[in-house]
């Protein structure tokens, strides 16, 4: 539901802001301007003493929206989980128990396959959490770009009346979660690394490969940011697919904005209807591949963090 008063461009924009909670320059924690309105009957208008700006905030900035799906949507998944294990039966298996059990399978036989050392009671559960997570939030990239702000303004419009001007529910399509993610998996990394190889093998292994101890500049300079080049690209390749995906069915959410005012309007609604369903439905295949995409890659660096050969 695009509001009227927004063109393109200011449609978009407001689409790619997080609602924004920090730490402002006087010290006081307040909202980000523009984020949340404050002040009766005056839509981005808020009183200078309850906001300021998203700059002032600096690393004190939290984007509440991202905060708050990944913990509703993390929730959601354990409850399931326990659900279902609470209720599980041998002789006489729900739905939902069967279609866990397929998915348990599934992601045990991937570890399997790709995980070498047996003993390791962690790498499974950690796999099983991080596709079913993942997962489940890259699926709110389906959810209309409006819906979330409708409903949390009493179904008005978030830019004209209601109070929460800005609200991403995709929360992968936020930068900082991603690499939230991604820096758990290294610090799982550097553990195992230095667990399984020693602090001396661990470091051995960034400066004597590929060249031996002759050339540990040159060797440095291949391994050390090839290491951690990984360990991003895990965050990046989730983020800018999942970002680009949003940014899809925002262009396409603007073929509605006009779909009421003239029958050519309603025409570029009605394409945009069509549109939404095609993109969602290849979309889905994205959703599931970067969910799988991520998962296995953690498996594949811990593992590597686990091998001793060098």
């Amino acid at each position: 539901m695009a509001s009227k008063e927004l063109n393109s461009s200011d449609y978009i924009e407001h689409h790619l802001q997080n609602l924004t909670f920090g730490k402002c320059s006087d010290g006081k924690w307040r909202f980000a301007d523009g984020h949340l309105n404050l002040k009766e009957n005056s839509a981005h208008q808020e009183h200078k003493e309850y906001t300021c700006e998203v700059k002032e905030m600096g690393f004190n900035a939290i984007h509440v929206d991202t905060m708050f799906m990944s913990l509703l949507l993390g929730g959601v998944v354990a409850f399931f989980f326990w659900s279902i294990a609470k209720k599980a039966t041998a002789k006489k298996p729900s739905k939902l128990q069967n279609v866990f059990e397929y998915i348990f399978d599934f992601v045990r036989k991937q570890v399997n396959d790709t995980f070498e050392p047996k003993n390791n009671k962690i790498i499974g559960p950690l796999a099983l959490t991080t596709v079913s997570w993942v997962l489940v939030m890259n699926l709110m990239d389906l959810l209309p770009v409006d819906l979330f702000p409708w409903i949390f303004n009493g179904f008005q419009s978030s830019t004209e009346h209601g109070p929460v001007h800005f609200f991403k529910v995709l929360p992968v399509a936020d930068i900082n979660a991603p690499v939230g993610m991604a820096l758990g998996v290294a610090v799982l990394i550097h553990y195992y690394s230095i667990r399984n190889k020693g602090l001396g093998g661990f470091i051995s292994e960034l400066t004597l490969q590929p060249l031996g101890k002759w050339a540990i500049p040159f060797n440095m300079l291949v391994e050390i940011p090839g290491f951690y080049a990984k360990q991003a690209a895990l965050a990046l390749r989730l983020y800018g697919n999942l970002f680009a995906g949003e940014m899809i069915f925002i262009l396409i959410a603007l073929l509605y904005g006009s779909m009421f005012d003239s029958i050519s309007g309603a025409m570029w609604g009605v394409l945009g209807v069509f549109l939404h369903l095609v993109w969602a439905i290849f979309h889905l295949l994205i959703i599931a591949l970067q969910a799988y995409v991520f998962m296995i890659l953690t498996v594949v660096f811990l593992n590597q963090a686990h091998q001793t050969e060098h």
